[in-house]
């Protein structure tokens, strides 16, 4: 089955057709000159071959891109997720599942034209969205090759795959290109963010950029089930709270909107170098999957899924 375009094209066809998107893609690549992409701000020169805290220059690597169907119910639907999955990251989870991607480079580099045809073709096997996966440190490449598919008749809403750790100045330049946010709210707390990640005020970054695309798209949005517009937060519950789920889901009620969508995720499982950690070396109980659940609808939250806890 082949998907059809939208009837309401998504944002970027009319900035292509106004030629905004093309302004938008020049201001973009000037950041890769001094990076300030993500809110490391390394100030590298990325353009010169320099690579940031990163670790990538200003070509895109990719590490595979394919119809996904794991991901929540309207973004993958029937026919799946085109998802492209980006080489590197400017987090440094210790617990990261995608550790080869995310952390030791696996991928191979692209040029923005193949990074568009990657998009086309997604498109052409019926796939309902373009879903960028790790996308920030690559975004300006990324909205280059948008307005190259765009020229070859991309129609098919984006999906901003990220960890939350955003700048709301770089979020602002992505207004009317990106149709789907779907972000982290991963920590409540900025020593443990740090500790374990890498980021550094995660908490005041990750909450402005959530307040910024909630504003730019509003609630999400579907079709016949289908998502089409509109912010989707993921939050993953780890061991002994150190993800701050309470804390968390006051925010998402109180900040943004009781009727927000919400993934709330049972997956964590020890990875990569928290098979050695002392707090994140086990899968969580039972008792915290019933709390974070209670947390949720504490706070009047009521879209959105909760996956099923694993008792393994």
């Amino acid at each position: 089955m082949k998907n059809k375009c939208l009837i309401e094209s998504p944002g970027y066809r009319e900035l292509f057709e106004s030629g905004e998107l093309h302004n938008r893609m020049l201001i973009l690549k000037k950041y890769y000159e001094k990076c300030s992409l993500c809110p490391h701000q390394c100030g590298a020169n990325r353009t010169n071959g320099e690579t940031g805290v990163c670790c990538s220059g200003s070509r895109p690597f990719v590490a595979s891109y394919t119809s996904h169907y794991g991901e929540e119910p309207p973004i993958s639907g029937v026919c799946g997720s085109g998802t492209i999955f980006f080489s590197r990251c400017s987090g440094r989870c210790i617990f990261c599942q995608n550790y080869p991607i995310s952390q030791l480079g696996t991928g191979k580099e692209v040029t923005g034209e193949f990074l568009a045809e990657m998009m086309v073709e997604l498109q052409k096997r019926g796939c309902h969205n373009i879903n960028l996966v790790t996308p920030t440190h690559f975004i300006p490449s990324i909205v280059s090759a948008i307005f190259i598919a765009a020229s070859k008749g991309l129609c098919i809403p984006i999906v901003y795959n990220t960890s939350g750790y955003e700048r709301v100045e770089i979020l602002r330049l992505l207004k009317g290109i990106i149709d789907i946010y779907l972000p982290d709210a991963k920590y409540a707390d900025n020593s443990v963010a740090a500790n374990i990640s890498g980021f550094s005020n995660y908490t005041g970054y990750n909450r402005a950029a959530l307040i910024e695309m909630y504003n730019q798209v509003g609630n999400l949005k579907m079709r016949d089930g289908i998502a089409v517009k509109g912010i989707l937060v993921r939050h993953l519950i780890l061991p002994n709270g150190l993800s701050g789920t309470d804390d968390v889901m006051k925010f998402l009620s109180e900040s943004l909107s009781r009727d927000i969508y919400v993934s709330l995720m049972d997956q964590y499982f020890p990875a990569y170098k928290a098979i050695d950690h002392k707090q994140l070396s086990h899968r969580i109980t039972l008792d915290e999957y019933h709390y974070a659940i209670k947390s949720y609808s504490h706070y009047g939250l009521h879209n959105g899924w909760i996956q099923e806890h694993l008792l393994i």
